[in-house]
């Protein structure tokens, strides 16, 4: 691992035209919110608006005049989206080691950059073949395009395929209060094992956007917590994920600065052990095993 990624991530997916649609002067102006609040890792896919984001991002990023190594940049590639900006009949996987290689030099092209401190593979394919992934992600770092490797949504199983032929330092999955899977099914003791860095996407899960027992339970119980702790909900459950041994690092999707300007205090709190606790019961809905 020769990277060194800020406590918090910020996530790239809604900046672009999927969602809030930024110019390149906002996208530009947002970088440098995130660089005076600490956080300086900026986390990609080659599919984000539909091909498009990057782009917009590496502009940006040219127009903030911002030294390149005061940042990290992460990118993902592998799906065939089905878009105006590719000829894909059907949404697909693609792992060829020609791709591969295409995909991480257009990330780079796209974003003014030189090299990507972290590629991922974004979601597993059946097809994929350890051999020909390594082949093209050894040439990608011999040539400095990338100097880390890792995955995306894969498997203890699909991990260990890919690892027997290149090393793999980080795994990019699903996890929060709401979706604690990875933490009871084997994921993330298999990461602690292998020395494999979590990225959690979605790490706030439904609490903000559904109305279930489940959310409501953890709704009322993050009232009392803010109470405690005098921080936000948010970052109660920031503090949450990264308080787990394996060292996960959440990415977190805003582009509203005034949370922007609070989410480097969730790697400051320290939430108390049977409060920690008492998320996860809400979460379930029943006491710990």
């Amino acid at each position: 691992m020769k990277t060194t990624l800020s406590p918090v991530v910020a996530g790239t997916m809604n900046w672009g035209v999927w969602d809030k649609n930024l110019s390149v002067a906002e996208m530009a102006n947002l970088i440098l919110v995130c660089l005076e609040n600490k956080i300086t890792t900026f986390d990609h896919a080659d599919i984000y608006g539909g091909y498009t984001t990057e782009a917009t991002f590496g502009e940006g990023f040219k127009q903030s005049k911002i030294d390149r190594t005061k940042i990290q940049l992460v990118s993902k590639c592998g799906i065939q989206h089905i878009s105006d900006n590719r000829p894909n009949r059907i949404k697909h996987y693609d792992y060829s080691k020609e791709y591969i290689i295409w995909s991480a030099e257009n990330s780079l092209k796209n974003l003014k950059t030189d090299y990507l401190d972290v590629y991922l593979l974004h979601r597993p394919s059946p097809l994929m073949q350890a051999d020909e992934i390594a082949e093209a992600i050894e040439k990608l770092k011999k040539e400095g395009k990338i100097l880390d490797f890792g995955l995306s949504n894969f498997t203890p199983s699909q991990t260990d395929l890919i690892q027997q032929k290149t090393k793999v330092s980080y795994n990019q999955i699903q996890f929060s209060a709401t979706h604690f899977e990875p933490m009871v099914d084997g994921s993330l003791d298999h990461m602690q094992i292998h020395n494999i860095r979590p990225m959690a996407w979605n790490p706030l899960g439904t609490i903000f956007r559904e109305d279930t027992e489940q959310t409501r339970r953890l709704k009322k119980l993050l009232a009392r917590l803010v109470e405690k702790y005098h921080f936000g909900s948010d970052i109660i459950l920031l503090a949450w994920i990264m308080q787990h041994p394996s060292k996960i690092i959440p990415v977190a999707g805003t582009v509203n600065v005034a949370r922007i300007q609070q989410l480097q205090k969730a790697s400051e709190l320290i939430l108390d052990k049977e409060d920690w606790f008492e998320i996860w019961t809400e979460s379930m809905g029943s006491k710990v095993p």
